[in-house]
Parts: structure tokens; C-alpha cells; sequence
């Protein structure tokens, strides 16, 4: 986490010359989105913004069960409150009354069968299910700990997980049964193993079964804002995966007022969400539970095992949608399809988190559909940081402005604010008061907690800068920046650049080793249908060309790869680590 700053003609040369290397005809095109409704413009959101955290606070209890007596006299229209579908038809649509009645008969099994006590930790691995969503409420109802985890776990993920965590019980389907049988030996304290099924198991309890002969009342756990609510495991540069601690309030209150749903997603009680996320990523919780149903909104679900574009062009002509959330890889899939011949009557806006998205992308999008692409800016540790809010203009390429929630700026390795223009770390100032909505820390890790502060801020690990408008702009992950000949080059630039020729599908950049220069760039490129067949040593030559007359020169890539695939992780984050281990020779 800490960097040296040698590029004196950049740290020196003002925002005009770092603008510059960033693309600023993506800035002229710049333009004013579409009119918010639970504010009125950038400026006023940061004033209305004053979120008051009550010493006690439970999502479930205060929101879900909130809705669910406003619906109950009448006082929320009449629209669902869960939507599930599936490929072959089938549709589950629960009212807040009915979402709070499951959750409850839920809630039971956990605090009876299951026998869980209050703090206990409770590791859930599930598909786009409807019981997933169940056992989020579920358990804070019952002031369990849930750890989320995706279906695409190993028995040693599984294991690893389990023996760090001490979860005192596994919730899982028939899929996963077998992996779980075959490790739960050696985790002596396990109590509880909980299937999702229509066929028992031995050895398994059955959510489905039990969640009909258990009572359908249940009294809420009174939880401190500040007690533990979930775990997410996030994944380093190094290590295993450490456990990110969050509160009833960090993730109960921050994503629902701060800048996600009334602010971000500018979310209403008419609105039907979709979030298109793998259950086992933070987002899910962002977007499929916490942001919608604060706002009174339709959390609508696809079960898909896998992104499918066709599917999800489909389900968005077809259902009526009108807010849809995903990852800028999934847009881009999206993007290949022929996707004139689809119409999407009900959509009205379109977000976009988990990486930065390429201009080039927001542009065919606006073409193809007519509507803009908001981007937001987080992670697993944090709330929204950044994002581009309706009503205020749209610079394609930056991250937006920051969120109503934090004190966003960017500090050199010391912890001091940079000037703008100037490149830096990208920041949350955490003194002389902490933000509620930031993680409590990485739980059992304090060395790892300490490094991410640095004097007042807590260090995102993004490089980048704020502008002269104050929109932040990303350069990439603070150890995939290239230094090359004394110039520093983030990836996302090149891929940015590539991402503009037809033949590029999909790239990763990183560094290279290089004899002269001690490194140079070289992106992994995933080629479109049309140039699979192409000659690679002229393709190589001409995107080499493309780039430098897209981006400054110096940048263009010295070696390129063409790849069937991309390394990503669950939740679809190219894994660049792994390809630029791969050049440097690391295990």
C-alpha cells in the first residue's frame, strides 16, 4: 500500500496533461443524464443526505416488517415485492407480507432445529433461489452472522471457509451435499448442516420440510447498530481470502440511504430491480436486498446458472423491468447479441458496478437502446464511494463524483490530499469521525485491518484522480499499475483503447518484464467471432497501431497474447494477478 511517485512530469503537470492521457474527447461528449426523482440534482442530494443510526437497528424488523404493515393497510401499491422466474416458466411473486411471514417460519428453523444462538455464523451457499433470500432476512431476525459464498466454492474453498469463520451452520442445496458430506468430518463444530430440497437427505435437515411445521411467528432479536450482521470473503493479492465485517447499520442503513437505492438506483415502490450479481458477491446484498427494499421496490430474480445474453435480453423484453444492474462484462456480452431485434418497453434506467466500464461501451449502449449507463463505484469493504447520479452531467470513462456517504479525495503514500489533476490513491477520510458505513474490519485480522489506513484515510488500493469538476477518474488496482521507462500506465486505459476496435472482445493488460525498459505492457486479448480466423501477427500490429492513435502513444501494448478466455473471478473481475504472475514467472 505504499507508492513511490516518480513521474514528476505527471505529479507536476496539472490536471490539463493528466486529462489529456485519459481521453478527453470521451469528456466533450460528456452530457446531462435523465431527471432524478428522490432528489433534485447532485448538490441537493449532498445536502438532503443526514442518515441518523439509532443505537438499535434491524433491516428485517424495521424496514422488511415496515412494509409489510404500510401494504397491510393499504399504503404501498399493489406490485411484489420478490419476483422469481426460471427458464422453464415457473414464477414465485411474494408481497411484503408474505416475504415477512417466510422469513419468519425461517428464522424458526434457524433458532430451533438448528438450535443457533444470537452471534452464531451461519455459511450460506445457495443459488438464485428464493431460499437464499429468505435466510438473509432470516438470520436478522435472529442475530446470526451470514456469510454469503458462490455455488462455484471447492470443497477446499468450502473447508478453508469453514474452518476460519467456526460457522455453526452450512445451508446449501443437493448440488453441493456431497462436497459438504465429504469435509463436514473435520469440522467438529458444525451443528447444523440445512438442505434446500424437495428429497431428504441423511445427515441433512430440510429447510423446505421444516419451514412448513415450524410457527409462522416470530420475535425479532433487538440488535445494537454496531453489532456484526455478515461476513463476506474477499480475495487479495495475496493470501487467503479474509473475512470483511460488516454491521446492521454499515450495510442495513448505508446501503439504503447512502447513494444506493434512493440516491444511485433512484429507486421508487413502482420500480422492479433486477440485479443480475452471483449470490456470493457483496453486490448481491447492495442490490438484491438491502438498496430495493429499503425504497419499497421489486427485487426481481432470473435463476440462471450462467450469464446468458439471449436470456437476459429476453427477460428484459419480456418482464416489466425497469431497473436493471450489472457488471460491464455482462453488458458487453449483452452487446455481441443482435440486439436490435429486442425492444425493452419498461426500462428506464441502467447501472453498472465491479469494474470500470469503457466509453465505448456507454455509447453503444445509448445507441442500441436510448438509455445511459450509471456508473457506481464500491467495494465489498465500503458502500457506494463514487458513481454517476441522474440530473448531473456524464463523463464517459470517469467514476463519477462521490456518494453522499464519504469524504472521498486522493492522498500520496503518506495520506495527504494531492492537488487535483494529480494522481494518487483514491481515499475515505476516516477521522476526526469514522463513516458508519464503512466495514468493521477484517475480522481476526487486525495487521491487514491497520494497512488499509494511512493518517486520516482509509485506502481504498485504486489509483487515480479527481478532476478540476471534482469527477474521479480510475487508473487501475494500485499493484497492477505499470512502470515503464518512468511512465506509469494503467491497464484500464489500454483496455479502454483496445476495447474501441471490432476485433477486440475482451482484454486484460499488465506488466511485462522487459530487459530495457524493466517492463512494458502487454494485454491478453479475446478476439471477436469475426477476426478469430484473422492473421494474429498483422492483427497484433494493427491493434499495436489502433492504440496509439487512440491513446498516447507510449501506452500501447509491446506485447500482445490472444487468448480463448480470460481468468475472472465468481463474481465475472478479470483476474489480472494471475496473468501478470504468469509473465513474471510467480507461482
Amino acid at each position: 500500500l505504499i507508492f513511490r511517485e516518480r513521474n514528476s512530469h505527471l505529479r507536476h503537470g496539472g490536471c490539463r496533461s493528466i486529462l489529456a492521457l485519459l481521453g478527453t474527447r470521451h469528456q466533450r461528449r460528456g452530457h446531462l443524464s435523465s431527471v432524478p426523482r428522490n432528489f433534485e440534482d447532485y448538490e441537493s442530494l449532498r445536502k438532503i443526505h443526514n442518515p441518523q443510526v439509532p443505537e438499535h437497528f434491524n433491516f428485517a424488523k424495521d424496514v422488511i416488517d415496515k412494509w409489510a404493515e404500510k401494504e397491510k393497510l393499504g399504503g404501498r401499491a399493489e406490485s411484489p415485492a420478490f419476483w422469481w422466474v426460471n427458464d422453464g416458466g415457473d414464477q414465485i411473486r411474494w408481497t411484503f407480507e408474505e416475504l415477512a411471514l417466510h422469513s419468519r417460519r425461517t428464522a424458526n428453523v434457524l433458532s430451533g432445529p438448528c438450535d443457533l444462538q444470537r452471534g452464531d455464523r451461519v455459511l450460506l451457499i445457495l443459488p438464485r433461489l428464493p431460499e437464499w433470500w429468505l435466510v438473509n432476512v432470516a438470520c436478522m431476525r435472529t442475530g446470526t452472522v451470514l456469510i454469503p459464498g458462490t455455488s462455484q466454492l471447492t470443497a477446499r474453498d468450502i473447508l478453508q471457509r469453514l474452518r476460519v469463520s467456526q460457522a455453526k451452520c452450512i445451508i446449501t442445496d443437493e448440488s453441493l451435499a456431497p462436497v459438504i458430506n465429504a469435509i463436514s468430518p473435520e469440522c467438529s463444530w458444525l451443528k447444523a448442516k440445512l438442505l434446500v430440497s424437495n428429497k431428504k437427505q441423511d445427515g441433512w435437515m430440510n429447510l423446505t420440510e421444516l419451514s412448513k411445521t415450524v410457527s409462522s411467528e416470530h420475535t425479532c432479536m433487538q440488535t445494537r447498530s454496531d453489532d456484526p450482521m455478515t461476513i463476506f470473503f474477499t480475495s487479495g493479492t495475496t493470501g487467503s481470502p479474509k473475512m470483511t465485517q460488516h454491521t446492521h447499520c454499515s450495510y442495513g442503513i448505508g446501503l439504503a440511504v447512502n447513494g444506493r437505492g434512493r440516491f444511485w438506483l433512484d429507486l421508487t415502490e413502482e420500480d422492479v430491480l433486477w440485479n443480475t450479481s452471483d449470490t456470493g458477491w457483496a453486490k448481491s446484498a447492495w442490490s438484491s436486498v438491502f438498496a430495493p427494499w429499503t425504497q419499497g421496490a421489486c427485487v426481481f430474480v432470473h435463476r440462471m446458472a450462467q450469464f446468458h445474453p439471449r436470456t437476459v435480453l429476453e427477460t428484459l423484453s419480456k418482464y416489466p423491468i425497469s431497473a436493471f444492474c450489472s457488471a460491464p462484462t455482462a453488458y458487453r456480452m449483452l452487446m455481441q447479441e443482435d440486439i436490435s431485434r429486442y425492444r425493452f418497453p419498461y426500462l428506464k434506467h441502467c447501472v453498472c458496478a465491479g469494474e470500470p466500464v469503457n466509453p465505448d461501451l456507454l455509447e453503444k449502449w445509448k445507441d442500441h437502446t436510448g438509455l445511459d449507463i450509471y456508473e457506481g463505484y464500491g467495494q465489498t469493504e465500503t458502500v457506494l464511494i463514487a458513481g454517476t447520479f441522474k440530473g448531473m452531467k456524464i463523463k464517459p470513462g470517469s467514476l463519477g463524483k462521490p456518494s453522499p456517504a464519504y469524504n472521498v479525495q486522493v492522498v500520496d503514500e503518506m495520506g495527504n490530499i494531492v492537488p487535483r489533476g494529480t494522481e494518487g490513491n483514491i481515499a475515505i477520510k476516516v477521522k476526526p469521525q469514522k463513516p458508519f458505513c464503512l466495514f468493521s474490519g477484517y475480522t481476526d485480522d487486525a495487521v491487514s485491518t491497520a494497512l488499509c489506513y494511512r493518517g486520516d484515510f482509509y485506502l481504498t488500493g485504486d489509483r487515480g484522480l479527481m478532476d478540476e469538476d471534482g469527477y474521479l477518474w480510475f487508473f487501475g488496482r494500485a499493484d497492477d499499475v505499470i512502470l515503464s521507462a518512468g511512465y506509469r500506465i494503467g491497464p484500464f486505459e489500454v483496455e479502454n483503447a483496445l476495447a474501441e476496435h471490432e476485433a477486440v472482445a475482451e482484454s486484460a493488460v499488465v506488466s511485462s518484464p522487459d530487459p530495457v525498459r524493466g517492463e512494458v505492457v502487454k494485454a491478453f486479448v479475446v478476439l471477436t467471432p469475426e477476426y478469430a480466423a484473422h492473421d494474429k501477427q498483422q492483427l497484433a500490429a494493427e491493434l499495436q497501431k489502433h492504440v496509439k492513435q487512440v491513446t498516447a502513444p507510449y501506452k500501447y501494448p509491446r506485447k500482445i497474447e490472444f487468448v480463448e478466455q480470460l481468468p475472472k473471478t465468481v463474481s465475472g473481475k478479470i483476474r489480472r494477478l494471475e496473468l501478470r504472475n504468469k509473465e513474471w514467472g510467480h507461482s
